[in-house]
């Protein structure tokens, strides 16, 4: 019998149970030293978010511009356009909802590293640029790729992401659990642990019922340019929700969600290019986990936001993660410098965010992969033959 796998969800939770108690009978020098672990490795991970970015984003865009046509322009702008109005929706919801549910107690953030264990010593990695010179790199350094048609150059690019993500899979995905243990053992003993907690399970049931509000507004919006009913249509794609699920995986679910979209009705051919491109560009679900989490606790340490900050948040979120789908996590991990540099979340405000985005990765999975459905229906009515249209074989081939 093969062993039993034991997930990275499993892993966080217990090492969230475990930073707790540990918090209420660790000796100082102990407390010190994991402070220590996750100074060091705060810095590193602060050294690999520019790099994830350029080796996400660049070899993304040089992939798409190589396939450039009609069909990849429209569904992609479909796919960020669905994206920035899930990250909308989640903000003015939560904004809305939030801060009768959630208690602002602004002595949080001077608490965190002040009563605190400090750390031993600290190392200063500096990253080789920041997440904004990362993000313009990787656009100048993508477009510039496909422009010019340089196959050595993508294969680079390719190299270099495959690279970042055995760096992820290797030194940062095993690391995570041993990293929220220290955070949650710092606020343990700091004393901040109940209200996060208590954030973190007000927040969850509105977030659930945001991924169904999300989904039906999508369908609604598909259904009539579709001229489809988006209730029936959504009730197609469930085998693929829950698919989506029970993997955790977008990439994994691709069959079922390809064979639910050709059952509402779309071209085997706009299917065929359509889900298994959202499925790396299509981020809804993650993108309004993301932002629902960050304002809660930005709510939750008192500081200022607005519907301007994060509109340029999510307009900035939508780029960052693209292709992040890829790597266990690879969202949250991708979005950790649009935090800090736009919002001005601290490095145990992003160990947060990670716990509190696995915790709930699949659903998130899910909202993805089921809006896929959503955007290749609106594709097939822009593109598919239809009677007293003539086919035009050219769009699939330029796609």
């Amino acid at each position: 019998m093969g062993k039993m796998k034991f997930g990275l969800l499993p892993r966080i939770i217990l090492g969230m149970a475990l930073g707790i108690g540990a918090g209420y009978v660790a000796p100082v020098w102990a407390a010190r030293a994991m402070a220590t672990f996750n100074s060091v490795f705060s810095a590193y991970l602060g050294f690999i978010v520019p790099l994830l970015i350029i080796g996400f984003v660049a070899a993304a865009i040089a992939d798409l511009g190589q396939k450039a046509g009609k069909m990849l322009l429209v569904t992609a702008a479909l796919a960020y356009a669905f994206t920035f109005l899930s990250g909308m929706m989640s903000y003015f919801t939560g904004a809305a909802l939030f801060p009768g549910l959630i208690q602002a107690d602004a002595s949080l953030s001077a608490q965190v590293g002040a009563s605190g264990p400090q750390p031993y010593f600290t190392m200063d990695i500096e990253p080789v640029m920041g997440v904004l010179s990362a993000l313009v790199l990787a656009f100048v350094v993508g477009l510039g790729t496909a422009k010019v048609d340089s196959g050595p150059l993508r294969r680079g690019l390719n190299g270099f992401k495959d690279v970042i993500t055995w760096a992820i899979n290797s030194s940062i995905i095993p690391v995570l659990p041993f990293y929220i243990f220290g955070i949650f053992m710092d606020m343990t003993i700091s004393g901040q642990v109940g209200t996060i907690l208590l954030t973190f399970i007000k927040i969850i049931a509105v977030i659930f019922a945001l991924h169904v509000l999300v989904l039906v507004v999508q369908y609604c919006i598909a259904g009539l340019v579709a001229r489809t009913n988006p209730f029936k249509a959504l009730w197609t794609m469930m085998p693929a929700y829950f698919t989506a699920l029970g993997t955790a995986s977008s990439a994994a679910t691709i069959p079922v969600t390809l064979k639910r979209t050709m059952a509402l009705g779309v071209d085997k051919d706009v299917a065929g290019f359509t889900v298994p491109l959202c499925a790396t560009i299509h981020m809804s679900g993650s993108t309004l986990k993301i932002v629902a989490c960050a304002l809660a606790l930005m709510i939750v340490h008192g500081q200022h936001y607005d519907a301007g900050m994060f509109a340029a948040f999510i307009a900035m979120l939508g780029v960052s993660i693209i292709a992040a789908p890829g790597v266990p996590g690879g969202s949250i991990m991708a979005s950790l410098g649009v935090l800090s540099s736009m919002l001005g979340f601290t490095a145990e405000d992003n160990a947060l965010m990670i716990a509190l985005y696995i915790a709930m990765d699949s659903f998130g999975t899910a909202c993805n992969v089921t809006g896929d459905g959503a955007i290749a229906q609106i594709v097939n009515r822009i593109f598919a033959p239809r009677p007293g249209r003539p086919e035009n074989k050219s769009r699939y081939a330029a796609s």
